[in-house]
């Protein structure tokens, strides 16, 4: 009965790890980028978009898939930053503990 209780405070240590662990995502920001840094995106830790920019030289009215198509860049590259990050973090909190495939923590 000893290892029950060892292995549920453990789970409770974890549970509590990545809840202060998502708090702490929250205020991470990430900058994801395309054309040279001309349209910009910026994600925090969840995967919110919190700022979107875009050069003015990159406005042209006739030509508004090539902008949809730079927006659409900047965002999966901070999208991929972002679970670069978490991956990186919830290796710290896991001790290195590989995850199952497709397993994704914490949401």
């Amino acid at each position: 009965m000893k290892n029950l209780a060892s292995m549920m405070k453990q789970a409770q240590e974890m549970q509590s790890k990545m809840a202060e662990m998502q708090e702490k995502l929250a205020n991470v920001e990430v900058t994801g980028q395309s054309a040279a840094g001309m349209c910009t995106v910026v994600l925090n830790g969840k995967g919110e978009a919190q700022k979107i920019n875009i050069d003015p030289s990159l406005i042209d009215p006739n030509e508004t898939e090539v902008l949809e198509d730079l927006l659409l860049a900047a965002f999966n590259d901070a999208k991929n930053k972002v679970e670069a990050e978490m991956k990186e973090k919830m290796s710290a909190l896991t001790g290195g503990l590989p995850l199952p495939e497709g397993f994704k923590l914490p949401f």
